[in-house]
């Protein structure tokens, strides 16, 4: 796919990779969306469809059996997802977070041999870094890994992994962090963090139960436990001490992925909206007839659009590897995040007491943009991102 990423409007070919994966959407996820959020369950229809349509991890490069979409590319197909179900919309946020670490640092052996498998289906990718005790203090991990002639042995706890778990659907492979030399003092603690690549079948790999969660209910949140899990020095992800930095690099690039999240959570919850207020009549006449309905209206489009060209913005940087990555990244995430609860909010105030109940989908949108303020680091922390990219 082209590398060439327009400022302001769209190639036709995303217009394209937009328009397929809507309409795939459309038939093949929205249907399923309202039982996945309420049985809380994998949505096993979107990972079969998406799969089929070679977007369950469109990022792969080609060389290595993907798709070869671009960061815009792959923006797009999260974004038209996560217009109609969050919860499926995480199978190529995810695929992408777990195997960015790879595509950055990994070996080529690395990259040909869990990037070709991502690609062709055999298992997604999580991303392990935080843990019970270390959140935004990522440093302060406690998972250990430790060497042993030509293998690292790992013991430690891995918290809030998405899609992480034993079921047919969920991640087969997990990138982790670990701490290979834990005696630094606090300020250098970064220089002695690695990344590995896990596979759940190693020995020694278990999970615990699925968080019981406000939203995304059809994305499985669990621990991840490693026990004594050796696995080969190959599987170290680039040099021993370069995994934190790794891992914030990849974050520059997946923030981008999760403002599409928001800026399609947000434009979903605005459909409904629209469609509810042209029909819903009251005082004699359609309630998106009243100027105070049109002005609400208006600003979710607008601060939708806003998100959505910040978001693109991003895109681009990231495809590019440009050296403002690390704001626009921040930048796109909290502010379309910020928009997503603010939109989702109000459409269910356009439809009143019906917005409350669930036989509408803007409660659950609702809910579900909530996560995008939080995951792969709180706006609080992007905005102590962006501030430090402003000095």
């Amino acid at each position: 796919m082209s590398n060439d990423l327009p400022l302001f409007a769209l190639s036709e070919e995303h217009r394209a990779i937009r328009s397929a994966v809507r309409e795939l959407c459309e038939a093949k996820v929205a249907p399923y969306a309202a039982a996945v959020d309420e049985e809380s369950r994998y949505p096993e229809e979107a990972a079969r469809a998406l799969q089929q349509a070679d977007f369950h991890a469109p990022h792969v490069p080609e060389e290595y059996g993907g798709a070869g979409a671009d960061a815009l590319a792959t923006v797009l197909v999260i974004e038209e997802i996560a217009r109609v179900c969050m919860a499926s919309s995480l199978i190529p946020a995810v695929n992408k977070l777990g195997s960015m670490p790879v595509l950055i640092a990994g070996s080529e052996d690395l990259k040909r041999h869990y990037l070709g498998r991502l690609a062709s289906g055999e298992g997604g990718f999580s991303y392990c870094l935080s843990e019970p005790d270390a959140g935004s203090d990522a440093v302060a991990m406690r998972t250990r890994a430790v060497r042993d002639g030509d293998s690292y042995v790992l013991n430690g706890v891995k918290r809030w992994i998405t899609n992480a778990g034993p079921g047919e659907f969920e991640s087969e492979f997990y990138t982790v962090m670990a701490a290979t030399d834990p005696d630094l003092e606090p300020r250098e603690r970064a220089r002695g963090i690695s990344a590995f690549v896990v596979e759940r079948t190693d020995d020694g790999v278990t999970f615990g139960a699925a968080e019981k969660k406000l939203g995304i209910k059809g994305s499985p949140t669990r621990e991840v436990y490693l026990d004594d899990v050796r696995i080969p020095a190959g599987r170290m992800i680039g040099e021993e001490g370069t995994g934190f930095e790794t891992a914030m690099r990849t974050l520059d690039h997946t923030r981008v992925t999760i403002a599409a999240q928001a800026v399609g959570v947000a434009q979903g919850a605005l459909d409904q909206a629209l469609g509810y207020a042209r029909e819903r009549q009251q005082f004699g006449r359609a309630i998106g007839d009243f100027q105070g309905m049109q002005f609400l209206l208006a600003d979710m489009g607008m601060r939708i659009e806003a998100a959505r060209q910040l978001t693109y913005a991003a895109a681009g940087r990231s495809e590019r590897g440009e050296a403002d990555l690390a704001f626009f990244g921040a930048a796109a995430k909290c502010f379309a995040s910020d928009v997503a609860m603010e939109v989702t909010t109000n459409a269910v105030q356009v439809l009143g007491g019906y917005g409350y109940t669930r036989d509408y989908p803007v409660e659950r949108m609702m809910r579900d943009a909530k996560i995008t303020q939080i995951y792969e680091g709180t706006n609080e922390i992007q905005r102590l991102v962006i501030a430090r990219t402003l000095r």
